[in-house]
């Protein structure tokens, strides 16, 4: 896997990634269940609330977690992922 985007993503990262794939993929079924994405992201941004943590090392996440931001941060930032 390629290093993340960034190093440091904030709550405000993670709530505006999570959001990203609550757009892109809904909630479905019954349960409203979330994508795989953004439920990667749920729970070190409840985890970041929790503990009152305003920001994560990227290399503290899961793969998934990691993967998900990469995604909406090339796509939110499409020339700070180009070299």
């Amino acid at each position: 896997m390629q290093p993340p985007m960034k190093d440091l993503y904030t709550l405000a990262d993670l709530e505006a990634a999570i959001n990203y794939w609550r757009r892109r993929s809904p909630s479905t079924g019954d349960e409203l269940a979330l994508c795989p994405q953004a439920a990667a992201l749920a729970e070190p941004y409840a985890l970041m609330i929790f503990h009152a943590k305003a920001d994560i090392d990227a290399r503290q996440l899961p793969a998934p977690a990691r993967a998900a931001l990469d995604v909406w941060h090339e796509t939110v930032h499409p020339a700070a992922g180009a070299a």
